[in-house]
């Protein structure tokens, strides 16, 4: 055939098997690189008490090839610095000073700013949340909206915000933050209508919990939960502190939330040394723990619950820590902890967010 170009023919016809084939390198690629990875990370603070800390970028550089993705989120949280209560010595942590905190709403744009100027590869790694709300306010629902109406592209959910929290709640200025306050309920139903996931800090019981106290916080918890079905919900540490420590019936508490088909949109997070601590006490502490894991394995979250760290032995030490309980799970519960469990939710969540904005736009 006169002008017929075999080899532009060869080619164009290649071109789709090309492609494939090249698309199907690049996720193979990708999940290879992301075998390294060892965890994702649903826990992570880049600020203090005092809205101190590194760049997002410097924790990038931190945890380097161990952490695959991370939730990010400041404190929202302010603590007062009183001379006549410390003098000349800054306080930096909620237990340095007698002082009262209070909500310190600049955090959701610093977050924000952090993000936006990361590459688009930097950001892939992340999920910012929105913090810098008071969940005793009935209007806390309208700043997580004008947030994210502000920022449109960033942010997947909210928290970790506290409702009791042991020595914090005392300390905040304002009411008192409690699970059953409307206000509370006007943040989940916006995160329902929204798809913002909710990373939820709420003591399990009171410190040092009389026997007639101890289901009080729990069950004002799981009706909270039930009245919201369509709120994604992580309980961070499962619900224990420093001080509120596994009571007995701890996991059986944790079953019933598990359990119970109308709770299957509530999820929890084993960060923080504190629950670590207790998770690997004892070998048998940690054979129970990994035995709940295995029967819900999509139920659980890996997460550090670091603050504004930069030195990489600290950074992994709560990941560390947790060896015991790794050792002790199957490899596709530990897997389903580690990391596949935090990819479903996040991804799910970034779905349905940037579809609710797309049909929410700020008015300007």
């Amino acid at each position: 055939m006169h002008g017929f170009d075999h080899q532009k023919f060869t080619l164009k016809r290649c071109q789709p098997r090309m492609i494939v084939a090249a698309a199907a390198l690049v996720v193979s690629l990708a999940a290879s690189a992301d075998e390294a990875k060892e965890y994702y990370d649903s826990h992570t603070h880049l600020t203090n008490y005092v809205q101190e800390g590194i760049t997002a970028g410097q924790y990038l550089a931190a945890v380097g090839d161990r952490v695959g993705r991370s939730a990010l989120f400041g404190i929202p949280l302010q603590l007062h610095w009183s001379d006549r209560v410390t003098g000349k010595v800054a306080p930096t942590y909620y237990l340095d000073s007698d002082t009262a905190l209070y909500y310190y709403s600049f955090t959701d744009a610093y977050i924000a700013e952090q993000y936006r100027k990361l590459s688009p590869a930097e950001q892939a790694r992340f999920e910012p949340m929105i913090t810098g709300f008071n969940p005793a306010d009935m209007y806390a629902a309208d700043h997580i909206r004008r947030v994210l109406q502000t920022y449109p592209g960033v942010f997947t959910g909210i928290g970790e915000f506290s409702i009791h929290k042991e020595f914090v709640s005392a300390k905040v200025s304002g009411d008192v933050a409690s699970l059953i306050d409307p206000a509370l309920d006007r943040i989940f139903e916006f995160t329902a209508e929204s798809g913002l996931l909710s990373i939820l800090h709420s003591d399990i019981h009171m410190p040092f919990v009389k026997p007639e106290f101890k289901r009080l916080y729990f069950d004002q918890a799981l009706e909270l939960f039930k009245r919201h079905p369509n709120a994604t919900i992580i309980w961070a540490h499962t619900g224990l502190g420093r001080v509120v420590q596994p009571v007995a019936g701890h996991l059986a508490m944790l079953e019933e939330i598990l359990a119970d088909p109308a709770l299957k949109h509530v999820y929890f997070d084993i960060s923080w040394d504190e629950v670590a601590k207790y998770v690997v006490a004892t070998p048998d502490a940690t054979r129970l723990t990994a035995a709940l894991i295995e029967k819900y394995p999509d139920r659980f979250l890996m997460g550090s619950d670091n603050v504004a760290l930069t030195e990489p032995q600290a950074l992994f030490a709560v990941f560390n820590q947790y060896q015991p309980l790794w050792d002790a799970l199957s490899p596709e519960a530990s897997r389903a902890v580690r990391k596949d469990n935090f990819a479903r939710l996040f991804d799910a969540a970034d779905k349905k967010v940037r579809a609710w904005e797309q049909a929410n736009p700020a008015q300007r």
